[in-house]
């Protein structure tokens, strides 16, 4: 009987830090720990499927919360029936879950309808924001970079040796991923 954690983020620059802050805080030992920075909008996490995999009769599975398990009510619900299966408990900390208790059963079903709600609402906002900048005219997302005044003088001169690119991205202030876009914008434009 092991107590099993599952810690994600949706992203490499992301950190992982409280979510291990929040069992030392619970007082619990995790025995063994499945980490990732993925996204979890589907369950093809190689962690997530390791962990499923590892778990054996008795042991306990322990998250922050639902969202950092499944971003889904349908997911959500399918691992820990895939856990309960294998007779394995899920607990929740943020949401306060405990899979053992039918209480717990069934506060797991209602948080994870309401975990569903809330990321179906923020689609939907994100989905009616887009449709009103393009009823209206305007772009949406991030602005494209600008080629400056000096671009053209800078490109001439890093065409012909005489400034190195890094040399170009430092008087341009730009970042090398933008100053490659740039580049191939002014080229496209001026071929």
């Amino acid at each position: 009987m092991a107590n099993i954690g599952y810690i994600r983020v949706s992203t490499k620059e992301q950190n992982t830090g409280r979510q291990h802050a929040d069992f030392t805080s619970a007082n619990i030992k995790i025995d063994k720990l499945f980490e990732e920075k993925i996204s979890g909008k589907n369950t093809e996490r190689p962690q997530l499927q390791s962990m499923l995999s590892y778990v054996r009769e008795g042991d306990t599975v322990y998250v922050e919360s639902f969202s950092r398990l499944a971003r889904s009510t349908k997911d959500l619900l399918n691992i820990v029936e895939e856990l309960t299966s294998k007779k394995v408990d899920f607990v929740s900390l943020k949401e306060n879950v405990n899979t053992t208790t039918p209480q717990g059963r069934f506060m797991l079903t209602v948080f994870a309808g309401l975990a569903q709600l809330e990321r179906e609402n923020i689609l939907q906002r994100q989905r009616e924001g887009i449709d009103l900048c393009l009823s209206e005219g305007r772009s949406y997302g991030r602005p494209s970079a600008i080629i400056s005044n000096t671009f053209a003088e800078n490109y001439k001169q890093w065409k012909a040796g005489k400034i190195k690119a890094v040399d170009f991205m430092r008087i341009e202030n730009i970042p090398k991923s933008t100053f490659y876009k740039l580049v191939k914008r002014y080229e496209e434009q001026n071929s």
